[in-house]
């Protein structure tokens, strides 16, 4: 078991090397350089008075500025916690005071939504960085405090779950669980100093924190790190900076496939390969990537509790199987039935799973903690099964299987079928309420553009492929589908805008 903290990751690349790289600032930023600024984030804000054990919150962009704070907070011996930036002033302040956190951090860019909060007037600081002068932190004089070295256990990042279905929990990682899952990530994919990855997943999540960032410093690589995802920025910053992998959710990778004609010019770059996780890529969807992009698609399955990875599929030519998330990574998984008991290979049930990776439990919330550990297993709130091969499948959230009259519906069976469609860009299937079978199937559909197709066609569609109890019953077109800040579609969010 390790015995480091995080900040050994800022120490694993050549010091001469890129390990950032900002676009928009056309600033390569170098190992060494990365540890300075790190070291004058880390002074600014224990001058203003945070001591070991701390929360600091910040709001801040994708950027080098939202590194520099996470590795500063930590340098400081305290806890990071990077807020979304479009959250609402009453959801931080709903984090701020759940969180008991010391000080918040923000930068020009976010200070007129900070300042409509209410939690710690008196206790922020404002965050600026040129590429000439470097970072300062500007904000509350604080007393003398002590110089910090974190321990393996301390908490390193607090994360607040999206709250669809109840009070968001705040979910506590240590530095150990962050490097378990960092290593998990970097030898899944046997990344190295001659990698690159391209970021477009925020930094206020644990997808692009973790899988982005964490295990390419662990492999000595190098980050190019915009300010946001965009279709028509992506090719050309590809194009320029030559990254040899991303990780995105499956909404950035339909958007892609669906805009390449008009965005990318000439022949695709080669990527080594591409990493799909946070939710299902459709089996259709993938397939149509590798063909127009010529890579292989990794499906990857984690959880914020689980400091992101928990399984994935092995690079080429290992065997990757249609539907599957692959094998666990650096963790045990298994399935469980509901009274906790283990079930046998290839029956369905939850996922559970146990490692150095798997947070310890939820801030300040005993019950929760209780209720998400069986017997030294976390539950995943997944329903899947595990083949012989070890491979996991995923069947769908628990909480959104659609019960039609005591006939458990898997949604992304559905969506899988109406993606299958050439017409159709995004679709998902949701439950709804019925008088007679408790809940009926119905499906919200985006259109490709350009394209056009009637309700009652798709609905025949689905039935050459679905049984008739599965069959959508209404069919809703938006514009778009809405999805979460991450990108990633939340059923029981779009149930409620239903």
């Amino acid at each position: 078991m390790s015995a480091e903290n995080l900040l050994a990751l800022l120490a694993r690349g050549d010091r001469a090397a890129p390990a950032l790289i900002s676009p928009e600032l056309d600033l390569t930023i170098t190992y060494a350089r990365l540890m300075d600024e790190v070291h004058a984030v880390c002074e600014g804000l224990r001058a203003c008075g945070v001591r070991p054990g701390d929360a600091v919150a910040y709001v801040l962009p994708n950027g080098p500025e939202a590194l520099f704070t996470f590795f500063g907070a930590l340098a400081a011996g305290a806890a990071a916690m990077p807020v979304n930036p479009e959250l609402r002033p009453e959801e931080i302040d709903f984090a701020l005071e759940d969180s008991r956190a010391t000080l918040l951090l923000f930068d020009e860019e976010n200070a007129a939504r900070v300042q409509e909060c209410v939690q710690l007037p008196d206790r922020r600081a404002r965050l600026s960085f040129s590429t000439a002068a470097g970072s300062t932190v500007d904000g509350p004089a604080g007393g003398e405090v002590p110089a910090a070295s974190p321990g393996p256990d301390d908490d390193a990042l607090l994360l607040y779950t999206s709250g669809t279905t109840s009070r968001p929990k705040g979910v506590r990682l240590s530095h150990r669980n962050l490097l378990a899952s960092a290593r998990n990530v970097a030898a899944s994919y046997e990344l190295t100093a001659a990698d690159r990855t391209l970021c477009v997943m925020p930094l206020f999540h644990v997808h692009g924190l973790v899988a982005s960032v964490m295990a390419t410093l662990q492999a000595g690589g190098s980050i190019v790190l915009p300010r946001r995802f965009s279709a028509s920025g992506f090719w050309p910053v590809v194009q320029r900076y030559q990254p040899t992998w991303y990780t995105a959710v499956p909404t950035i990778h339909t958007i892609l496939l669906n805009t390449a004609d008009q965005y990318l010019a000439g022949e695709p770059p080669r990527f080594r390969f591409v990493r799909s996780c946070s939710s299902a890529l459709a089996p259709a969807t993938q397939e149509a990537f590798e063909r127009r992009f010529d890579v292989a698609v990794l499906q990857a399955y984690g959880m914020t509790e689980a400091a992101h990875q928990i399984a994935s599929n092995p690079l080429p030519p290992a065997a990757r199987k249609e539907g599957s998330v692959g094998l666990a990574t650096g963790l045990e998984a298994a399935i469980l039935d509901d009274a906790g008991h283990l079930l046998p290979t290839g029956a369905v049930g939850e996922v559970a799973i146990r490692g150095e990776n798997v947070t310890r439990g939820y801030l300040r919330n005993p019950e929760a903690t209780a209720a998400a550990f069986t017997n030294g297993w976390f539950r995943t709130g997944d329903q899947g099964s595990i083949d012989a091969d070890g491979y996991i499948f995923l069947h769908g959230r628990i909480k959104e299987l659609i019960n039609r009259g005591g006939e458990k519906i898997t949604p992304m069976e559905i969506d899988d079928v109406l993606l299958r469609h050439p017409a159709v860009a995004e679709a998902v299937a949701v439950g709804v309420p019925h008088p007679i079978y408790g809940e009926e199937v119905e499906a919200v559909v985006a259109l490709k553009p350009g394209e056009q197709v009637t309700a009652d066609e798709l609905i025949a569609f689905s039935g050459q492929y679905l049984a008739r109890f599965k069959v959508p019953k209404v069919i809703r077109f938006v514009p778009v589908i809405p999805r979460g800040a991450t990108g990633k579609i939340q059923r029981r969010r779009l149930l409620e805008l239903l």
